[in-house]
């Protein structure tokens, strides 16, 4: 008897988690880890590719020493934050993420336009391999930082709407940091890295 009455008991228990969202939490936050990988796993796939670009580049323009330095130091901050599942609960620490991938991407910015003087590197095989490959990756980027914000948008949601804030507070269930964007335009808008055009008139 007492084991029917505990079956009924978890039974009900269930059919009260799911009626109060709790279900629903526990799909979105699945949903933004992995959303978050795949962020994580093309900003890697950039970092990967930094060092062979430096080196490339190097070989051409070796006067260019002070923003080389700028794209290999930023690559090397970004290195030092450890991208743990916890930095997702603590907007410190992803806005210190964020702010170390931000200036990476300025510095490889600047190397770009360091690149548009020097037409020798602009057609050598390996470089242009290298700008194909940078190019990828960062339109990946976009994508997958879109599919984050979403990720991240619909869960927040869930944490603020009532009844199901009342189950994410019983549960620790907190509102997750998003990636901060000045100008929206700016998701959509990865890093320019075309190399084909022309120098830049004078």
């Amino acid at each position: 008897m007492r084991r029917w009455i505990a079956i009924l008991a978890l039974l009900a228990a269930s059919f009260s988690l799911g009626g109060c969202g709790y279900n629903t939490l526990q799909e979105t936050d699945e949903q933004i880890k992995a959303a978050w990988a795949e962020v994580l796993n093309q900003y890697q796939r950039r970092a990967d590719l930094i060092p062979n670009l430096v080196e490339t580049v190097k070989g051409y323009a070796k006067h260019e020493q002070e923003v080389l330095t700028q794209v290999t130091e930023a690559r090397a901050k970004v290195g030092t934050i450890q991208a743990t599942p916890q930095l997702l609960n603590d907007p410190q620490a992803f806005a210190r993420f964020q702010s170390a991938q931000g200036e990476l991407s300025s510095a490889l910015s600047r190397l770009m336009v360091v690149v548009e003087n020097y037409p020798q590197l602009k057609a050598d095989a390996s470089f242009r391999e290298l700008q194909a490959q940078l190019e990828g990756t960062e339109n990946r980027i976009t994508v997958a930082r879109n599919r984050y914000i979403k990720a991240v948008q619909d869960y927040n949601v869930v944490v603020r709407r009532f009844p199901t804030n009342l189950t994410a507070m019983l549960f620790k269930f907190d509102v997750k940091p998003t990636f901060a964007v000045e100008n929206e335009k700016a998701i959509a808008q990865p890093p320019k890295v075309d190399f084909g055009g022309s120098a830049p008139k004078k």
